[in-house]
């Protein structure tokens, strides 16, 4: 069995994207990993090439900034690199520039591989989500969060990103995929304010025009995250190995209250039939579970 990871990226230093944690947190299950390296005017490619792995493989690519809706740009970057992989690869494994996995999930991810390789009722396979906020201390509990996500695919080139690259589909039909009991750390809202901010106006241009963003974003020197969160859990348990160093090197801070709850009384009673239940009624299921 072969196992190829993929992913895109442009300016991580600049958004200071965890994009080396990302890569290296799944690499010891990959036999390659092909990088899309979009345009930068950064360093990303030097940081990319710190890596000490003969698995990577980067391929240079341009990022057309006009295809703003619905952050269509992302889907394409990402299929840009997918379809780089060879045809001997038996499954490929994306990650996201600010997503990581916990080494403890590794073998778990690669047994549902071996399981489900020749199974040709299985597109993919379906992982669980945390979503920090604000610091490392912290993960989002509300329905704002998406809790699972398709990662892992059958090297099959009719699979294609979808929408802003969040999911894939073939044509117009969602994948097939298994539910896996494994997380992925996203760490998409937890960095230093300043480029926080930038980030965030930033890859808002890819959603929307120059005068959506200039209206919305007024000008300010860093994001503030108090004022965008309404509800958060103190995270109890362990970071992945490779994040270690990046958390002990926090320049910033942030405390919340978790009993601060901004939230309605229908979302309160949302999320209340899910601990009941599990279920998050009205759930955007870009997937079907077999």
């Amino acid at each position: 069995m072969k196992i190829a990871g993929f992913t895109f990226i442009r300016n991580a230093v600049k958004y200071d994207y965890p994009i080396v944690e990302s890569i290296t947190s799944i690499l010891p299950i990959c036999d390659e990993f092909v990088v899309a390296l979009g345009n930068s005017d950064d360093a990303t490619e030097s940081l990319l090439k710190s890596i000490s792995s003969t698995k990577i493989r980067i391929i240079h690519t341009e990022w057309d900034d006009s295809l703003r809706e619905g952050g269509r740009v992302l889907a394409v970057e990402t299929d840009k690199a997918f379809d780089a992989i060879g045809n001997d690869a038996d499954w490929c494994f994306y990650i996201q520039g600010d997503e990581v996995v916990h080494e403890m999930y590794l073998e778990t991810i690669k047994s549902a591989m071996i399981k489900y390789k020749d199974d040709i009722s299985v597109d993919g396979l379906l992982l669980n989500y945390l979503h920090f906020y604000g610091s490392y201390d912290y993960v989002g509990d509300t329905r704002r969060w998406y809790r699972r996500e398709i990662r892992v695919i059958k090297n099959d080139k009719s699979i294609r990103s979808f929408r802003d690259a969040q999911g894939f589909r073939k044509g117009k039909s969602k994948l097939k995929v298994k539910h896996i009991d494994a997380y992925v750390y996203h760490y998409g809202w937890v960095r230093e304010p300043q480029k926080q901010q930038n980030k965030v106006v930033d890859f808002q241009k890819l959603w929307h025009d120059d005068k959506f963003i200039n209206d919305k974003f007024p000008e300010k020197d860093q994001f503030i995250y108090e004022l965008e969160v309404d509800s958060l859990k103190v995270f109890e348990g362990s970071h992945p190995k490779v994040m270690l160093a990046r958390i002990c090197n926090q320049s910033w801070s942030f405390n919340y209250h978790i009993d601060t709850k901004n939230v309605s009384l229908r979302v309160r009673f949302l999320r209340w039939i899910e601990d009941m239940t599990g279920i998050r009624i009205g759930e955007y299921k870009n997937y079907t579970i077999v």
